[in-house]
């Protein structure tokens, strides 16, 4: 199993300089890449292919006097990035969705690249990172990393340089705890489960607004191509990481907290693209970061040996959980059910999860039980 680990780095200036013009280098090589694909197709409508563009690192790199100085490995995952790019324009083009052709990426739009094998480009070397042509970067080893290092990506953002590490290892499943529960999502509580806990809601990015709006005025007002510009914008982007951080956070702090307590865990399967096409919630909605916590969710589940299964949302709210009795006139404003048919007085958001609890039946011990029964094969039981 793969794990990330991320860690802020402190590289020097002339190190700076470096993972800078690194970057460069990789944002004029995917822009010659993508003219490449674009030019053969508009001109002899032929398509140029992944593995057709990686045959061509090597001539670049002695051609080109500013790829020299970049490792044959970051040049060849920007090959690959590129690659991802149109592989997800033509996935959207399938299933009808917005397309977003490819762009070419403009001064400061390319913020990291990567190496993709441990000991080939990079390697921990004592509390410092080096990376081959760049140097030892200090870094701000916060935790250990478990396992066997097996990729590395330097990551730019507002608040500073960051190693993003994947790490392959073996998991240990958590001891069962022989419960279960459903999770309703929500904006008025972010989280309300079929126990009756519930988590208020954060509005991590309503609450910081009105900064935002002012640090977005200085960035207005400054001229474009100046110094002040730029420490705006920086100021602004810090900001909006600061924010991302903090969602973040409480987001993987609940998702391991019910990953601890139950051995099964039931959700919605959300459509949040569409959703946010609702344009009095759609803020409300991206801000909650309900897809994300979905997806820490599964992800900290695979690594403890739990099981999340994601059932179908229609009616969850609208159902009574005692009875079955339809609420036809529901409204977003009606939070509390009072049921006509059997009395059942609750908060919509604990009916709602009691339902997704319900509507997952059988799947979460079958699930449950082929994990049990692999766990116990690959423990020689």
């Amino acid at each position: 199993m793969l794990k990330a680990y991320q860690y802020r780095l402190y590289p020097s200036n002339a190190q700076e300089r470096k993972l800078e013009a690194t970057l460069e280098t990789c944002r004029r090589w995917y822009n010659e890449l993508l003219a490449e694909r674009k030019t053969a197709y508009e001109e002899r409508k032929e398509t140029i292919g992944k593995y057709e563009q990686l045959r061509h690192v090597k001539d670049h790199k002695t051609a080109s006097p500013w790829a020299k100085i970049v490792h044959s490995h970051v040049l060849q995952g920007v090959v690959s990035d590129l690659d991802k790019a149109f592989q997800a324009f033509f996935r959207r083009v399938k299933t009808g969705g917005k397309a977003g052709y490819p762009r070419f990426r403009g001064s400061n739009r390319f913020d990291s690249f990567g190496f993709k094998e441990y000991g080939n480009g990079f390697k921990v070397d004592g509390r410092r990172l080096r990376v081959t042509g760049i140097g030892r970067i200090a870094v701000r080893w916060h935790r250990q990393i478990e396992g066997r290092i097996k990729t590395l990506r330097l990551i730019r953002k507002a608040s500073g340089w960051y190693a993003c590490f994947t790490a392959e290892y073996e998991p240990t499943a958590l001891p069962a705890t022989g419960r279960e529960v459903g999770v309703d999502v929500g904006i008025a509580s972010l989280l309300t489960t079929s126990d009756g806990d519930t988590t208020p809601k954060q509005g991590w990015y309503r609450r910081e607004q009105a900064k935002l709006r002012i640090l977005q005025r200085r960035v207005a007002r400054r001229s474009k191509g100046g110094s002040n510009r730029r420490k705006a914008v920086v100021a602004l982007q810090r900001q909006h990481e600061r924010i991302a951080n903090q969602r973040k956070d409480f987001l993987n702090k609940q998702a391991h907290r019910l990953i601890a307590q139950y051995d099964r865990i039931a959700v919605e399967d959300l459509k949040i693209t569409n959703m946010v096409k609702n344009r009095h919630l759609a803020k409300s909605i991206l801000d909650a970061g309900w897809g994300s916590f979905v997806g820490r969710l599964h992800a900290k589940a695979e690594e403890a040996g739990r099981v999340v299964v994601e059932v179908n949302p229609a009616y969850t709210s609208k159902d009574c959980s005692g009875c079955g009795y339809r609420f036809e006139q529901l409204t977003l404003k009606d939070r509390w059910i009072d049921c006509p048919r059997c009395l059942l007085s609750l908060d919509r958001d604990h009916n709602a999860a009691i339902n997704i609890l319900k509507r997952a039946g059988n799947v979460l011990w079958e699930l449950s039980s082929s994990i049990d029964g692999f766990s116990q094969e690959a423990a020689g039981l």
